[in-house]
């Protein structure tokens, strides 16, 4: 005889109904309007779409509201409205836009190859974050099956997440009212420090990018007339480089970038370092022989949630090698990516990181930085008593251990949104981004058993909401 109903019930519908629809979903290339300029023309977010629309047409329960909208100009959304038997409004999130293919993936996986390996669902989109919407339409419904009592939930779907949500607020002016005051924000988008607990994300980092130049020459010359008589572009950006970040600890150097780092956050990276000691290194597939930027793992959790830290991300400029002639090239432009500390407000970052490009260039050569829209990072307000309590129930019943704690190096603009429109509602912020999961990479991957149980712990965290 079962002990657990619910993960039985939630398991035999993840299997016969999600899976099959998550599959569908991986072949429709539903790029975010950053990577798809005629995303309108292309129709691929039109198809995810209407997959999401006809699933939601089988499966909502006849008291459920779907509220398929689209503003002139920008990406749709979708609210499903299911109403409830207790006091209480809690919005569930997630987002059905992508990240574009990515080099690297392994010769027998693709973008938009579904494949189910080892419990695995390979494919762009699955985990980051497909499955969302899914997930908590299953939830609700097991809850509605066991006869468990639920606050009013809506379920909030967009289609803009990956280009930093910018087709969203307009949605949210216009739909307030709908929408309501949440009291509990259950975000399905972030990511697991292993697959043996439910994780919820107590902060994310903001993020400015931009694009740095230098240039020497009026046109490219022969290099051997005219190296060791001009400076060289990529020889004087190396320098930028250098004003920005330590090369050898891959620290940034801008002390306005770093902020104080609260007790609590500190205690949590202990806790969860002494759980996934070097763990999240490995997740990463490093080459043989890789070291980390520290062999402590506390520090490397600090790192990479509550420290500033830089990425090359990309260039123009320089040919490809193999096309690459004996020349000096008369410009070298390099994308930069830096994430900043959850409390950091990005116009503050952009006047330290402009400070530091345009100040004195070496040999005088032209310099220019142009900045693309950054987004600002988001701290968890402290759980509830209630939260906390119904996160470690949950996750003991599910997994066999309580539930943990830890902040995300990336960002989630929506959060930041809801944080400082309701900052009064509690957050649970979770997801199945685990180790070796990759999203934005190659080989990008949802663990199939672990999405199973977190949708168990969502269904059992809802059923015992306290309404603040």
């Amino acid at each position: 005889m079962t002990t657990n109903p619910l993960l039985d019930t939630l398991t035999d519908f993840w299997d016969r109904e999600i899976l099959p629809a998550l599959i569908d979903y991986i072949r429709i290339p539903a790029l975010s309007p950053d990577f798809d300029a005629d995303w309108a023309k292309t129709g691929h977010l039109e198809q995810a779409r209407r997959l999401a629309l006809d699933w939601l047409e089988r499966h909502r329960e006849t008291d459920w509201a779907v509220h398929d909208l689209q503003l002139p100009g920008l990406t749709p959304l979708i609210l499903v409205e299911i109403p409830g038997q207790r006091e209480g409004n809690v919005l569930l999130y997630g987002h059905l836009d992508k990240q574009p293919e990515m080099e690297g993936w392994r010769e027998d996986l693709g973008p938009w190859k579904p494949v189910i390996e080892d419990c695995r669902l390979y494919g762009r989109g699955g985990a980051d974050d497909g499955y969302a919407l899914f997930a908590a339409v299953a939830a609700l419904k097991a809850l509605r099956r066991q006869g468990l009592p639920h606050p009013r939930c809506l379920i909030l779907i967009e289609f803009s997440e990956e280009s930093g949500s910018p087709h969203l607020p307009p949605y949210l002016e216009k739909y307030g009212d709908l929408v309501g005051t949440p009291d509990l924000v259950v975000a399905l988008d972030s990511g697991t420090g292993d697959y043996e607990r439910l994780w919820s994300t107590t902060s994310l980092r903001g993020m400015q990018g931009c694009t740095v130049t230098v240039r020497t020459l009026e046109e490219a010359a022969h290099s051997g007339i005219a190296s060791g008589i001009v400076p060289e572009s990529f020889a004087i950006l190396r320098q930028i480089l250098d004003r920005l970040e330590d090369p050898a600890t891959g620290r940034v150097r801008l002390e306005a970038l770093h902020v104080e780092i609260p007790a609590i956050r500190k205690q949590q990276a202990k806790d969860a370092s002494e759980i996934l000691r070097l763990a999240p290194v490995a997740g990463l597939h490093p080459l043989p022989g890789l070291r980390p930027l520290s062999d402590d793992p506390y520090e490397l959790i600090l790192n990479n949630t509550w420290r500033p830290s830089l990425c090359v991300t990309g260039q123009d400029g320089l040919p490809p090698a193999d096309r690459a002639g004996n020349v000096m090239r008369a410009y070298t432009r390099l994308k930069l990516s830096f994430r900043l500390p959850p409390p950091l407000r990005c116009e503050e970052a952009k006047k330290a990181i402009e400070r530091a490009v345009l100040r004195d260039p070496p040999f005088n050569a032209q310099v220019e930085i142009r900045f693309d829209q950054g987004g600002d990072g988001w701290e968890a307000p402290p759980p509830a008593k209630w939260l906390q309590e119904a996160c470690d129930r949950a996750s003991l019943k599910h997994y066999g251990h309580k539930a943990a704690y830890l902040g995300l190096g990336a960002s989630i603009p929506f959060m930041k949104m809801l944080g400082d429109a309701y900052p009064q509602a509690q957050f649970l912020i979770t997801g199945v981004l685990g180790p070796g999961s990759n999203a934005h990479g190659p080989n990008e991957f949802l663990h199939i058993p672990y999405a199973r149980k977190l949708t168990a712990c969502v269904a059992d965290i809802l059923a015992a909401h306290e309404a603040g």
